[in-house]
C-alpha cells in the first residue's frame, strides 16, 4: 500500500516538475494560433456590414469599421485621453457579456435595472491591450468590431464571466474625445 501511495505521489510530483518545463512561448504561440483559427473560423460563418478592415496577421488582432468618419475629421489619439464609447462585448459564440446599451442588454437576458446603460467613459490606456488597440484606430463618429485574441484580452487569467484563454469580440462606436492638455 505504502509503495502504491508513493508511486501515486511521485507520479503528481513528475507531473508537476514537467509542466514547469513547457516552453510559456511555445505555449503562448499555440494559445495564438488556436485563438487566430478561433476568429477566422467565427468570420467565415458570420456576416459583417464591412465598409474598411485592418487584419495584423502577427498578433492576429483585427478590425472590421461598419461605420467611417468623414476624412476632414480626423484626429490623433493618445493614451490618457479621455474616451467615450458605446460598446458590446461578446464571446466568439455571439453570447453578449457586457454592453453599454440598455436594448442590447435587454435583447440578450444581460440587463440590469441598477447599471446605468450609457456610453462609458474612461483614459486610453486603461482597458484591455486590444480595446485599445481598437479605439485607438478610430475616429469620433466611427463604428468598428474589434477581434482580440485572449493573449490582448484577459490571457491565461480570464476576469469574471470570461474564462482563461478566451478571444472576444467587442462592438464599439468612439462617441467622444476629451483630450489630456497638449504640450507644444
Amino acid at each position: 500500500m505504502k509503495i502504491r501511495i508513493f508511486a501515486i505521489l511521485s507520479l503528481i510530483a513528475g507531473s508537476f516538475s514537467m509542466a514547469s518545463c513547457i516552453d510559456d512561448e511555445a505555449t503562448n504561440d499555440v494559445i495564438l494560433s488556436n485563438d487566430k483559427a478561433a476568429i477566422n473560423a467565427y468570420l467565415d460563418t458570420t456576416s459583417i456590414v464591412n465598409v474598411k478592415e485592418f487584419h495584423d496577421e502577427v498578433t492576429g488582432l483585427r478590425m472590421i469599421w461598419q461605420e467611417v468618419a468623414p476624412s476632414d475629421t480626423l484626429e490623433t489619439l493618445y493614451l490618457g485621453d479621455t474616451i467615450t464609447v458605446n460598446y458590446t462585448g461578446k464571446f466568439l459564440s455571439n453570447k453578449v457579456f457586457e454592453t453599454t446599451l440598455e436594448s442590447v442588454a435587454k435583447a440578450n437576458n444581460i440587463y440590469k435595472s441598477t447599471n446605468k446603460y450609457e456610453p462609458a467613459k474612461f483614459l486610453l490606456g486603461g482597458v484591455i491591450l486590444g480595446f485599445q488597440f481598437g479605439i485607438s484606430n478610430m475616429e469620433i463618429g466611427e463604428k468598428a468590431t474589434v477581434f482580440i485574441p485572449s493573449e490582448f484580452a484577459y490571457g491565461r487569467d480570464g476576469s469574471g464571466p470570461i474564462g482563461p484563454n478566451t478571444p472576444l469580440i467587442f462592438e464599439i462606436e468612439l462617441v467622444k474625445v476629451n483630450p489630456i492638455k497638449r504640450t507644444q
